[in-house]
């Protein structure tokens, strides 16, 4: 998460953001339609050799998604954050991947049992979505931390449009109110419906042409052999 901080005062990371955007709609339609782990696993023992122990973790959080589609969605939220603050410790992208800045799946992270803070927010994003909640209710969200000096990525989920957003952190396992995070900075989040910076109204933009690292996400969930629907 090194590589963050030096963009937070660049326009280049808001640009390849917003590009995601275009290609963000992939797998989404597919998010709630039952996804064969059986065949996933296959996939990622085909891409990434034997899993390990790490296909226990995967095997949990199979289970985890088939027991918590009736719960409510707070409930949800506090399961996902918890079982992903467990499963996985964190690592820095240089370390474990020897790339500056890598977006993990959460296969991936689940194999690894291990990623850093965006890797961390891709996950609950992905597992909340496959629970049933909707786009428009989460965002992966940029922050600085302030406490540590560095840049940091959060999931944030609104119960309404104008809810004062919850913060799922990878750093805290207790799930609070935007309000009481005083040692976060926001600075700009995403979902598939758009991108908003913060300090500006909370400010929507629009989504270009160019690819990203989110897009990279989407493919390499597809060759895992999660479903690849496009939505309207």
């Amino acid at each position: 998460m090194t590589a963050l901080l030096a963009r937070f005062a660049l326009p280049r990371p808001l640009r390849w953001l917003c590009s995601a955007l275009l290609i963000a709609g992939t797998l989404l339609g597919g998010l709630q339609a039952d996804w064969d782990f059986s065949l996933i696993s296959r996939r990622a023992e085909a891409l990434y050799g034997p899993l390990g122990e790490g296909k226990q973790r995967i095997d949990a959080w199979q289970h985890l998604l088939a027991t918590q589609k009736q719960t409510p969605e707070l409930e949800q939220l506090r399961v996902v954050n918890l079982f992903f603050n467990r499963q996985m410790h964190y690592v820095e992208d240089i370390d474990l991947w020897h790339a500056v800045d890598y977006w993990e799946t959460p296969i991936q992270g689940l194999w690894k049992g291990a990623g850093d803070c965006e890797d961390y927010a891709i996950a609950k994003y992905f597992s909340l979505r496959h629970l049933g909640v909707p786009s428009d209710k989460l965002r992966i969200t940029y922050v600085k931390a302030l406490r540590q000096n560095r840049a940091h990525m959060v999931l944030t989920y609104y119960s309404s449009p104008d809810a004062m957003p919850l913060v799922l952190d990878s750093l805290v396992d207790a799930i609070q109110p935007a309000s009481q995070r005083s040692d976060l900075l926001p600075v700009y989040s995403f979902n598939a419906e758009g991108l908003w910076l913060s300090g500006k109204g909370n400010q929507k933009v629009g989504d270009t042409k160019r690819l990203s690292r989110w897009q990279d996400v989407l493919k390499k969930m597809q060759a895992e052999g999660f479903p690849a629907e496009t939505t309207n």
